[in-house]
């Protein structure tokens, strides 16, 4: 599982149904088909989240949306959905846009981009103005590099046992420097903000974060300081590195597939023109929207996530114990040659006939399922949708010489090498012109 994890998940189905594994001296077992991680998904109150991975993650973000146990899920996500209406991720939507003007204002045509890291500044500039309105630019950069120091030190502290969470490892003591920084950060900007009197016309995350409970009688916030503070970090943490890696691989996959991008440029050029991707294209972005459908089903970036059984049950035939961990595996899901002809194969039109969300097929859950499907896959769905019509448009990117990008299955299944050349879409369509027209010269005649 070490030397290649996501071969290793690809081998399981072949062993059952639900297949025993070793993870360090504890038994886990891993679900190999859509119907039943469907079946654990929708039932939270037997298959709850925890798990080993789980269970460090709480212990590196706090006890967040996506980390807390069902007994605290439904109140906290009754206080935090009011963030993720459609009319808060219209508001959101001009953030995605300027944005995504801004970054690829920079780039430079020759000039080596590497895509990813990118992308992760991209999506985190995007994340952090959503979640404080009016920051300074400095305060974001601030917040962007403490985040870059807590992630070098996070899949350590959740490969690592409990006991060894205190080793003097450098690594884990910057880490764990950078999230007492961000938490200081972060509860210093929710203290000024509840001292400003206008602090709910920001409509921006926060804002929900520190309004009223209904619950509340004395007009007092439904979440404490520490409790908001931990909505922060997994939302940073959630918010940024899946969508990264999804506009990445997009842009990866769509150099390798030259027929799909014409598809993609023929509809930015008809939407769009010259502009940039903004809310109201979205009906219109069906391409767009199928490729990045297909680019999640083949590497969705949460691709491993633990459950834990909180009373005696069975499941496939199999006794399972109360604490028993269970894994799935989107990756896995998505990969399965019983739902889905030619998986390996990246084949946007194959969602094009799907009646329905394809978050509604049960071999389709990138974003988890039931009580607890991800609160923020439609922002992050918007936010891909706008930024990929929006590059694509004006750029078409080439990997750079010598470039070998290969799949690292870390805290996401992120495409790591990833170094392309951008060139502007009128002059790569100008050389493009030439070279066609070289290649009927140099052809020979066949009399």
């Amino acid at each position: 599982m070490l030397r290649d994890p996501l071969g290793f998940l690809r081998s399981l189905p072949a062993h059952g149904e639900l297949v025993a594994i070793r993870l360090g001296l504890q038994r886990a077992y891993v679900l190999c088909t859509p119907e039943l991680t469907h079946h654990v998904l929708t039932d939270d109150r037997t298959f709850d989240k925890g798990g080993p991975m789980v269970d460090r993650t709480r212990d590196a973000l706090g006890n967040g949306l996506p980390t807390c146990p069902r007994s605290q899920h439904r109140g906290q996500r009754r206080l935090i959905q009011p963030a993720f209406t459609a009319a808060r991720i219209a508001d959101y939507a001009s953030i995605m846009e300027r944005e995504v003007r801004a970054i690829t204002d920079r780039w430079q045509t020759g000039k080596p981009i590497d895509v990813l890291a990118d992308m992760q500044v991209l999506t985190g500039r995007i994340l952090v103005a959503t979640m404080f309105a009016r920051i300074s630019d400095r305060r974001t950069t601030e917040i962007l590099d403490i985040l870059k120091a807590i992630q070098d030190g996070f899949l350590l502290r959740i490969a690592l046992p409990a006991w060894a969470q205190n080793l003097p490892v450098p690594a884990l003591r910057r880490s764990q420097r950078a999230r007492t920084r961000l938490r200081a950060l972060v509860g210093d900007i929710i203290d000024h903000r509840r001292a400003t009197p206008d602090s709910q016309s920001h409509r921006d995350l926060l804002s929900t974060f520190l309004a009223p409970s209904d619950d509340a009688t004395d007009g007092t916030s439904g979440l404490t300081k520490d409790e908001i503070t931990d909505q922060c970090l997994n939302f940073f943490f959630a918010g940024t590195e899946t969508t990264a890696s999804l506009l990445a691989w997009s842009l990866h996959l769509l150099a390798q597939h030259p027929e799909v991008e014409r598809q993609l440029h023929t509809e930015t050029d008809r939407v769009l023109s010259d502009r940039a991707a903004s809310l109201k294209d979205l009906p219109r972005l069906e391409v767009t929207g199928r490729i990045l459908t297909e680019t999640l089903r083949l590497y969705p970036a949460g691709w491993l996530i633990t459950r834990t059984v909180t009373r005696d049950t069975e499941l496939a035939g199999q006794p399972l114990a109360a604490g028993t961990p269970l894994v799935y595996s989107p990756y896995l899901i998505h990969h399965h040659f019983g739902h889905y002809p030619d998986p390996e194969q990246f084949a946007p039109d194959r969602w094009r006939d799907i009646p329905g969300s394809p978050s509604r097929q049960p071999a389709f859950v990138p974003f988890g399922g039931g009580a607890r499907k991800c609160i923020g896959d439609q922002y992050g769905i918007t936010e891909a949708t706008l930024a990929l019509a929006t590059i694509t448009a004006r750029w078409k990117l080439r990997p750079a010489p010598g470039v070998r990008v290969r799949s690292n299955a870390g805290i996401s299944l992120a495409p790591r090498g990833l170094r392309m050349i951008a060139t502007p879409r009128s002059t790569a369509s100008a050389l493009d012109h030439v070279s066609l027209i070289k290649a009927d010269v140099d052809r020979p005649l066949n009399y």
